[in-house]
């Protein structure tokens, strides 16, 4: 392996520190690299051509008072394969929170468990939604138009990369519309039109907007959402003719809200509610009651006769309760990032949009999350879905599921103890001709070795020994989202 430094931050954090996310799987970098001739067991598929792109957080300062590992800074990560080779390189994404605690060498916001010291600081932030909050854009990547563009799970920038060098391109603008009220993590890409849907959701009404950015970097189309108060959606999905919104059923009290409190509650008798939004177009929402939920991730949507098909992650429990004995912070980092505590599971939504019926069915009896598939397939029926398998106890995933979404079936790999996965792509090879006929591709964490690789297994016998296993310059952090861009279309 080849490994040129490109820079090293100080960290901040304790020497001895035991923050269970600063620690084990979650253990964060200083160091940003640029590696080549990467050390390889087993051999790179030499019809694998793309880029597998990585965002984790990865905090070099601590909160002030209590530390969420979605308030890390965001490390963006990218390894990118041709004809049998890859190169690796890492970059934190330098926010304009960032660069002022980097100036500071001090935490300037709050955290997000931090409630009680949102109206204290006066440190200015872009996250209208939480004032004082850091835009770490540490959540999601996705890639549009050549750029990569990395996303905070609240609404802010979108900070925009070479997508395999890394080299910092400034903020996505979409020509000037920027809209002011900024952009929710989860873009959504179309491949087949290279069209980005986006959404994002705030205090005052309308509460929510939705946009698309079109083929030319434009935006071509963007709009109120109207709820009935505000609310907190983390993901969105998309059909060819629609994309599709939600007001989950976990959103602010509105009673601590009237007195400048903003903690969210789970509302066990207000249904979800689905917004069907006819793309290009100021057409009328056509919205659908289910039963009350928070879903974090959805899967995928498609068009079937009269239906709208929707497949996501059904939590029968978004704010279990825990132990009563548990502090603010024990909460916050035990029960409520605790897939299997959530109950977490695979579930499909229908929708007719003719007869205005919702049905529901589960999926799986399986906790599950985190789930991918062939972007090919974003919008249209997709028969494969490639899910992520929770650890218990805490956030991180301990191996994946290839869910077959008609037959039921399941394929699961699990890792050994002590390893975990990153969200897992599916990277279609060239000249692949089914759904799954392509690679796997995660990063792992291991504990037992202090190392990190990228695995590349057969999408269609994913239970098999990897095809390979590419070493990074050092043990990565885990993190939340991931992203594959086809060579072809860099």
């Amino acid at each position: 392996m080849k490994v040129q430094t490109h820079q090293t931050f100080e960290s901040g954090l304790p020497k001895d520190d035991t923050h269970p996310y600063r620690t084990g799987a979650w253990q964060p970098q200083t160091t940003e690299y640029d590696a080549w001739d990467l050390d390889v067991e087993g051999e790179i598929p030499q019809d694998l051509a793309g880029t597998y792109l990585r965002n984790t957080e990865n905090p070099l300062l601590v909160s002030p008072e209590r530390y969420h590992p979605f308030d890390g800074d965001g490390m963006l990560h990218s390894i990118s394969f041709a004809g049998g080779e890859a190169q690796y390189h890492n970059r934190f994404v330098r926010t304009d929170g960032f660069n002022a605690e980097r100036q500071a060498n001090a935490p300037l916001y709050a955290g997000f468990t931090e409630f009680d010291r949102l109206q204290t600081l006066n440190q200015p932030s872009n996250i209208n939604l939480w004032p004082n909050m850091k835009d770490a854009s540490s959540t999601d990547v996705v890639v549009h138009r050549g750029q990569a563009l990395t996303s905070f799970w609240l609404c802010g920038d979108l900070y925009a990369f070479d997508p395999v060098t890394l080299e910092a391109q400034g903020r996505a603008d979409f020509g000037g519309q920027f809209p002011k009220d900024g952009v929710s993590a989860h873009t959504k890409i179309d491949e087949n039109t290279n069209e980005m849907l986006f959404f994002n959701y705030g205090l005052d009404a309308p509460y929510m907007h939705y946009g698309e950015i079109d083929a030319q970097g434009n935006l071509g189309h963007y709009r109120d959402v109207l709820l009935d108060g505000p609310r907190m959606p983390h993901d969105m999905a998309f059909t060819e003719n629609f994309a599709i919104v939600n007001a989950p059923s976990l959103f602010f009290d509105p009673k601590l809200l009237a007195a400048g409190m903003q903690l969210p509650r789970f509302f066990r008798d207000v249904p979800t509610r689905f917004g069907i939004i006819p793309r290009r177009s100021n057409g009328a929402v056509k919205w659908f009651d289910a039963q009350p939920t928070f879903v974090l991730h959805w899967i995928n949507a498609f068009e079937e006769d009269d239906e709208i098909v929707l497949d996501g992650f059904f939590q029968e429990d978004p704010m279990p309760k825990g132990d009563p004995n548990w502090t603010i912070d024990q909460k916050a980092l035990g029960n409520t990032l605790d897939l299997h505590a959530i109950k977490s599971y695979p579930h499909r939504w229908r929708f007719n949009m003719v007869t205005g019926e919702t049905k529901e069915e589960r999926l799986s009896d399986r906790i599950q999350e985190f789930g991918m598939i062939n972007g090919r397939f974003g919008g249209r029926r997709n028969r494969y879905s490639y899910n992520a398998l929770p650890c218990k106890g805490w956030f991180g995933f301990e191996g994946l599921v290839k869910q077959d979404l008609i037959s039921g079936a399941e394929e699961v790999v699990q890792l050994p103890a002590g390893v975990f996965a990153s969200e897992t792509v599916m990277a279609p090879r060239i000249g692949s001709t089914a759904e799954d006929d392509g690679y796997l591709i995660t990063f792992t964490m291991d504990l037992n070795n202090n190392r990190s690789q990228c695995l590349i297994l057969d999408a269609q016998n994913p239970t098999a020994d990897p095809l390979a296993a590419v070493s990074l310059p050092e043990r990565i952090s885990s993190g939340t989202h991931a992203f594959w861009q086809p060579a072809a279309a860099h």
